[in-house]
Protein backbone atom coordinates (compact mmCIF):
# COMPACT_ATOMS: atom_id res chain seq x y z
CA UNK A 1 0.00 0.00 0.00
CA UNK A 2 2.08 3.15 -1.60
CA UNK A 3 -0.14 5.09 0.93
CA UNK A 4 1.13 3.50 4.25
CA UNK A 5 5.08 4.54 2.90
CA UNK A 6 4.21 7.96 1.59
CA UNK A 7 2.34 8.52 5.68
CA UNK A 8 5.24 7.22 7.54
CA UNK A 9 8.07 8.44 5.01
CA UNK A 10 9.89 4.98 5.35
CA UNK A 11 10.89 2.71 2.16
CA UNK A 12 9.13 -0.93 2.48
CA UNK A 13 10.91 -3.64 5.10
CA UNK A 14 12.79 -5.59 3.05
CA UNK A 15 11.66 -9.63 3.10
CA UNK A 16 13.37 -12.40 3.59
CA UNK A 17 12.69 -16.33 2.78
CA UNK A 18 14.93 -18.02 5.15
CA UNK A 19 12.60 -19.67 7.98
CA UNK A 20 12.91 -19.75 11.67
CA UNK A 21 15.78 -21.50 12.57
CA UNK A 22 16.70 -23.09 16.34
CA UNK A 23 16.02 -20.25 19.01
CA UNK A 24 18.12 -19.35 22.14
CA UNK A 25 16.98 -20.51 25.47
CA UNK A 26 15.90 -24.11 24.05
CA UNK A 27 12.46 -21.78 22.71
CA UNK A 28 10.55 -23.40 19.94
CA UNK A 29 7.47 -24.14 18.27
CA UNK A 30 5.46 -26.74 19.85
CA UNK A 31 7.26 -26.37 23.33
CA UNK A 32 6.28 -24.73 26.48
CA UNK A 33 7.10 -22.07 28.50
CA UNK A 34 6.20 -21.51 32.31
CA UNK A 35 7.14 -18.57 34.65
CA UNK A 36 8.65 -18.40 37.93
CA UNK A 37 5.30 -18.61 40.24
CA UNK A 38 6.84 -15.48 42.37
CA UNK A 39 6.90 -13.30 39.18
CA UNK A 40 3.68 -11.85 39.60
CA UNK A 41 3.79 -10.88 42.67
CA UNK A 42 6.89 -9.17 42.29
CA UNK A 43 6.03 -6.85 39.78
CA UNK A 44 2.78 -6.41 41.52
CA UNK A 45 2.64 -2.51 41.86
CA UNK A 46 5.61 -1.94 39.81
CA UNK A 47 4.05 -2.87 36.28
CA UNK A 48 1.16 -3.57 34.23
CA UNK A 49 2.18 -6.56 32.71
CA UNK A 50 0.65 -10.01 33.37
CA UNK A 51 2.68 -13.24 33.95
CA UNK A 52 0.42 -16.36 31.72
CA UNK A 53 0.44 -19.61 33.50
CA UNK A 54 2.07 -22.59 31.20
CA UNK A 55 1.58 -21.79 27.67
CA UNK A 56 2.49 -23.50 24.35
CA UNK A 57 4.39 -21.61 21.86
CA UNK A 58 2.14 -21.46 19.05
CA UNK A 59 4.40 -19.58 16.50
CA UNK A 60 7.91 -18.21 16.16
CA UNK A 61 9.15 -15.05 14.28
CA UNK A 62 12.82 -13.82 13.27
CA UNK A 63 13.90 -10.18 12.82
CA UNK A 64 17.38 -9.88 11.43
CA UNK A 65 18.35 -6.66 12.74
CA UNK A 66 22.00 -6.35 10.56
CA UNK A 67 24.93 -6.22 12.14
CA UNK A 68 24.88 -9.99 13.54
CA UNK A 69 21.51 -8.33 15.69
CA UNK A 70 18.67 -10.59 15.74
CA UNK A 71 14.95 -10.64 17.39
CA UNK A 72 13.49 -13.65 17.69
CA UNK A 73 9.69 -13.73 19.11
CA UNK A 74 7.91 -16.41 20.48
CA UNK A 75 4.03 -15.84 20.24
CA UNK A 76 2.11 -18.05 22.87
CA UNK A 77 -0.83 -20.02 22.67
CA UNK A 78 -3.04 -17.38 24.74
CA UNK A 79 -2.69 -14.30 21.81
CA UNK A 80 -2.31 -11.97 24.32
CA UNK A 81 1.17 -12.87 25.65
CA UNK A 82 4.88 -13.04 23.55
CA UNK A 83 7.97 -13.06 24.08
CA UNK A 84 10.77 -11.00 22.23
CA UNK A 85 14.32 -12.32 23.22
CA UNK A 86 17.30 -10.31 21.25
CA UNK A 87 20.30 -12.11 20.74
CA UNK A 88 23.90 -10.67 19.02
CA UNK A 89 26.32 -12.37 17.07
CA UNK A 90 23.96 -15.33 16.08
CA UNK A 91 20.58 -16.02 16.79
CA UNK A 92 21.18 -18.31 19.42
CA UNK A 93 24.22 -16.35 20.59
CA UNK A 94 24.59 -13.84 23.70
CA UNK A 95 21.26 -12.78 25.03
CA UNK A 96 20.79 -9.20 25.93
CA UNK A 97 17.49 -8.89 26.34
CA UNK A 98 14.47 -11.28 27.60
CA UNK A 99 11.20 -9.24 27.22
CA UNK A 100 7.54 -10.78 28.21
CA UNK A 101 5.15 -8.69 26.18
CA UNK A 102 1.02 -8.43 26.60
CA UNK A 103 -0.61 -7.06 23.78
CA UNK A 104 -2.87 -4.20 24.93
CA UNK A 105 -4.48 -3.46 21.68
CA UNK A 106 -4.98 -3.91 17.83
CA UNK A 107 -6.89 -1.66 15.39
CA UNK A 108 -7.40 -1.86 11.57
CA UNK A 109 -6.44 1.29 9.75
CA UNK A 110 -8.12 1.20 6.20
CA UNK A 111 -7.35 4.91 5.20
CA UNK A 112 -4.34 7.55 5.23
CA UNK A 113 -6.07 9.75 6.92
CA UNK A 114 -6.61 6.89 10.12
CA UNK A 115 -2.84 6.00 9.38
CA UNK A 116 -1.92 9.97 10.33
CA UNK A 117 -4.31 10.19 13.29
CA UNK A 118 -3.56 6.87 14.37
CA UNK A 119 0.46 6.46 14.47
CA UNK A 120 1.73 9.27 11.87
CA UNK A 121 2.52 12.57 12.09
CA UNK A 122 -1.10 13.86 13.52
CA UNK A 123 -0.52 10.91 16.66
CA UNK A 124 1.98 11.57 19.21
CA UNK A 125 3.46 8.63 18.63
CA UNK A 126 7.52 9.12 18.06
CA UNK A 127 7.21 11.91 20.62
CA UNK A 128 10.19 11.89 22.77
CA UNK A 129 7.73 11.61 25.68
CA UNK A 130 4.62 9.14 25.54
CA UNK A 131 1.44 9.11 28.63
CA UNK A 132 -0.29 6.06 28.96
CA UNK A 133 -3.16 5.65 31.66
CA UNK A 134 -0.94 8.92 33.79
CA UNK A 135 1.68 6.86 33.42
CA UNK A 136 5.36 8.94 31.29
CA UNK A 137 7.74 6.29 28.61
CA UNK A 138 10.50 7.89 27.16
CA UNK A 139 11.86 7.29 23.86
CA UNK A 140 14.28 4.78 23.25
CA UNK A 141 14.50 4.58 19.50
CA UNK A 142 15.44 8.47 17.46
CA UNK A 143 17.81 11.82 18.67
CA UNK A 144 15.18 13.80 17.39
CA UNK A 145 13.85 17.00 19.88
CA UNK A 146 10.38 16.38 18.06
CA UNK A 147 8.99 13.60 16.33
CA UNK A 148 11.00 10.54 15.01
CA UNK A 149 10.34 8.11 12.34
CA UNK A 150 8.70 4.60 12.74
CA UNK A 151 11.63 1.84 12.66
CA UNK A 152 11.03 -0.10 9.77
CA UNK A 153 12.21 -3.98 9.80
CA UNK A 154 10.36 -7.16 8.46
CA UNK A 155 9.14 -10.09 10.46
CA UNK A 156 9.65 -13.82 9.39
CA UNK A 157 6.90 -15.86 10.86
CA UNK A 158 6.04 -20.12 10.97
CA UNK A 159 3.49 -21.35 13.19
CA UNK A 160 3.12 -24.39 14.95
CA UNK A 161 1.43 -26.07 11.64
CA UNK A 162 3.87 -24.64 9.65
CA UNK A 163 2.43 -22.19 7.97
CA UNK A 164 4.99 -19.31 6.81
CA UNK A 165 4.50 -15.80 6.28
CA UNK A 166 6.14 -12.69 6.08
CA UNK A 167 4.63 -8.93 8.22
CA UNK A 168 6.38 -5.86 7.52
CA UNK A 169 6.24 -3.53 10.72
CA UNK A 170 6.85 0.35 10.82
CA UNK A 171 7.51 0.58 14.90
CA UNK A 172 8.65 2.80 18.09
CA UNK A 173 9.85 1.81 21.67
CA UNK A 174 9.30 3.80 24.73
CA UNK A 175 10.77 2.81 28.05
CA UNK A 176 10.59 3.47 31.95
CA UNK A 177 11.87 2.20 35.05
CA UNK A 178 10.09 0.07 37.40
CA UNK A 179 11.74 0.65 40.32
CA UNK A 180 12.76 -2.93 40.55
CA UNK A 181 16.68 -3.97 40.03
CA UNK A 182 17.09 -4.21 35.94
CA UNK A 183 13.19 -4.20 35.56
CA UNK A 184 11.92 -2.01 32.73
CA UNK A 185 8.73 -1.76 31.39
CA UNK A 186 8.53 -1.58 27.71
CA UNK A 187 5.28 0.29 25.64
CA UNK A 188 5.72 -0.97 21.79
CA UNK A 189 3.69 0.92 19.01
CA UNK A 190 4.15 -1.24 15.52
CA UNK A 191 2.34 -0.60 12.68
CA UNK A 192 2.26 -3.80 10.61
CA UNK A 193 1.43 -4.86 7.33
CA UNK A 194 0.93 -8.34 6.22
CA UNK A 195 1.41 -9.71 2.73
CA UNK A 196 -2.27 -9.23 1.33
CA UNK A 197 -1.53 -5.21 2.28
CA UNK A 198 -3.72 -5.10 5.40
CA UNK A 199 -2.50 -2.81 7.94
CA UNK A 200 -3.09 -2.58 11.55
CA UNK A 201 -1.62 -0.99 14.81
CA UNK A 202 -0.51 -2.76 17.79
CA UNK A 203 0.01 -1.92 21.46
CA UNK A 204 1.80 -3.71 23.76
CA UNK A 205 3.52 -3.63 26.87
CA UNK A 206 6.26 -5.49 28.06
CA UNK A 207 8.60 -5.86 30.98
CA UNK A 208 12.60 -7.22 31.32
CA UNK A 209 12.39 -10.63 32.04
CA UNK A 210 15.70 -12.53 34.25
CA UNK A 211 16.38 -16.02 32.27
CA UNK A 212 16.06 -17.69 35.36
CA UNK A 213 12.12 -16.28 35.20
CA UNK A 214 11.06 -18.95 32.76
CA UNK A 215 11.48 -22.42 32.04
CA UNK A 216 11.29 -24.30 28.92
CA UNK A 217 9.16 -27.28 28.60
Amino acid sequence: MSWLKRVLGLAAPKGADTAPAAGPLGLARGRAVSFDPSLGLLLEGHSRVCVPATQSIWSEGVIDLGQSHWLSRYYLDDQDFWLQVHTTGARDGQIESLILFNYLDCVDISSEAELRRLAGPDSPIGLPRYRLDGVEFAREWGSEAGQTRLVDFFERVRSLNDEAYGIGHYAMLYARDTGLTARREFLLFSVEEDAEGAVSLSTALGVSLYTTDLHVI
